[in-house]
Parts: C-alpha cells; structure tokens; sequence
C-alpha cells in the first residue's frame, strides 16, 4: 500500500515548488519520514534531501519533499499536472 496520497496544490504549496525545491504531498497518517523518503525516491527517480511533516487542522498530514539540488521541483510538477 502505497503511503503517498496526492500532491497539494494549494498556493502556498505551489510558491514552494519553485522557491524551495519542495513537493507538499498528502500522505497516509501512519506514515514515517523514512518510508516517504524511500517511496518518493523510487516513484520519480530523484534523490531527497529531506522531509517534514505536519497533521494540519483537518487531520490530514502532510510531507514537504526537499529534493536534492541536483533536481528540479518544477520538473515533477510537471509530470504530476500541478503547474
């Protein structure tokens, strides 16, 4: 079962695309920094430098991918329809 839900594309999410390199995902509430890392890298073939989360009011948590400086956000926004 996959941990990853769907990409956020709210403005601040989509702000940070292209000023952090960092991809918001909606992901499942058990879901650890090591199993998203791991799940995102194999999906679409990038390296991650790092990932925080938080559980907003909603109940929903959420995972702010910073992708290594050798890739680009913008591209998998891309690929994922965001921009």
């Amino acid at each position: 079962m996959s941990v990853l839900f769907y990409p956020l594309a709210t403005e601040k999410a989509i702000g940070m695309i292209d000023r952090d390199n960092v991809i918001v995902y909606v992901v499942a509430l058990n879901a650890t920094k090591p199993q998203v890392k791991k799940e995102f890298e194999k999906m679409f073939n990038v390296k991650v430098d790092k990932v925080n989360m938080e559980i907003d009011a909603k109940n929903n948590k959420k995972a702010y991918i910073k992708l290594g400086k050798e890739y680009k956000a913008s591209d998998i926004a891309l690929k994922l329809k965001l921009v």
